[in-house]
């Protein structure tokens, strides 16, 4: 068609057609319409132009052993922004996936707990490069949620990685120490990973999630994490930041779904070290748990409210390190 041609075909058409419900003539829409369904779609490009676009409403799996299975009940519950918007769907945990998740995280306890602490720091620092790559997307999950100012919040959160990071060949020097002793002989004290660690993820769906990890794994332990039951979108995007980083698989599992279902199981779990109760809000739930932990002598960490924006201190990093003491005979 030439450019000559053009003008006078467009005149054709606005008069041929009688005008639609949207201001455009119908003769335009039933071309724009007939464009769409060349496509191969039917989809229509916006109002007025054929058929509306059906949203992909997605369920997200659990965070097992480095992969997402979905979960051994099949079952999902809604997760809803705080305008009451249907987000997505989340799997909804149960004990089996629970015992799954442990198993996971025991299986990865030896060699992550022998990688050197320079090396696990350099992992924890590669998690934070990768959460800042999709920064765009935690900032709108945040926002979401009715976190406000979430671009602050998801850089704190990559500040927080890099923090932990810096203590991984750090901590041993403060924790640990040379002892006095009376007689011929070395006393040195070194801490040492606890092992499995349960852990019931705060509210605060990124920030706090991420404050109760990176201490957990960079002083070597594994961990298996109860998210947000409000707000589980961020940590199933942290688990798919963590399985395209170079964290072993099975080092950090996180599960979706009800804190009161899952987390007594854990508690009483015999082969789960260790339990942090930070996000259970709950005291007759967070007894429960600690009535279930004594049971094999786990240590049972649960802090009163928490600022996460404070200085984390390194309470967090000796909360689940064991402290080894060895002596050896001098001039040997």
């Amino acid at each position: 068609m030439s450019k000559a041609e053009r003008p006078g075909r467009a005149r054709a058409g606005k008069q041929a057609g009688a005008p639609a419900a949207d201001g455009t003539s119908e003769d335009v829409a039933g071309r724009a319409g007939n464009r769409a369904g060349e496509g191969g779609g039917g989809v229509g490009g916006g109002e007025g132009q054929g058929p509306a676009r059906l949203a992909v409403r997605k369920t997200y799996k659990l965070y097992i052993g480095g992969a997402f299975p979905r979960s051994e009940s099949g079952r999902s519950y809604a997760v809803a922004s705080s305008r009451g918007d249907f987000l997505a769907n989340a799997s909804r945990a149960s004990r089996k996936d629970a015992r799954d998740a442990v198993t996971a995280a025991r299986k990865a306890f030896g060699g992550w707990s022998g990688a050197t602490a320079y090396n696990r720091g350099q992992i924890l620092y590669r998690v934070a490069e990768m959460l800042e790559g999709r920064r765009a997307q935690f900032v709108a999950e945040l926002a979401e949620t009715g976190t406000k100012k979430a671009g602050e919040v998801v850089d704190a959160a990559v500040d927080r990685l890099v923090w932990y990071a810096g203590w991984s060949d750090k901590i041993a020097a403060v924790a640990g120490s040379t002892n006095p002793v009376a007689g011929p002989y070395f006393n040195i004290s070194s801490p040492e990973p606890t092992g499995v660690v349960a852990v019931v993820a705060p509210d605060e769906p990124l920030l706090g999630l991420v404050s109760v990890i990176a201490p957990v794994i960079v002083t070597g332990n594994t961990c298996v994490v109860i998210a947000s039951e409000r707000a589980p979108l961020p940590s199933i995007t942290l688990a798919e930041v963590l399985a395209t980083s170079d964290l072993p698989g099975g080092v950090v599992n996180i599960l979706t779904g009800s804190v009161a279902e899952i987390a007594p199981w854990l508690a009483a779990h015999m082969d789960v070290n260790a339990l942090d109760l930070t996000g259970v809000a709950d005291e007759s739930l967070a007894v429960t748990c600690e009535e279930a932990a004594a049971e094999n002598l786990k240590r049972v960490f649960r802090p009163a409210a928490t600022d996460w924006s404070a200085d984390p201190g390194t309470r967090r990093l000796t909360a689940f390190l064991e402290t080894k003491t060895v002596w050896h005979p001098t001039g040997v």
